[in-house]
């Protein structure tokens, strides 16, 4: 069930080579924090631009006469 410290070493080992050691790893979880935080922001854009559209929508119902 548990890797052996050479099957782990060989896997940091791997890890290193595929994303280049320092710094290219740490770059890549800043790029995935700001991809995060320009998400979360174009969805609060979006919600706030309905609400404005809400609140600007013009009521066109025709009103009822009380004659009746």
């Amino acid at each position: 069930m548990f890797a052996s410290p050479w099957q782990l070493l060989i896997v940091l080992a791997l890890f290193l080579l595929l994303f280049g050691g320092r710094g290219k790893i740490s770059a890549i979880m800043g790029d995935m924090g700001k991809g995060i935080t320009s998400f979360k922001k174009g969805l609060k854009d979006e919600v706030d631009e309905a609400k404005d559209a809400a609140e600007e929508a013009i009521d066109v119902t025709p009103k009822k006469d009380k004659q009746a």
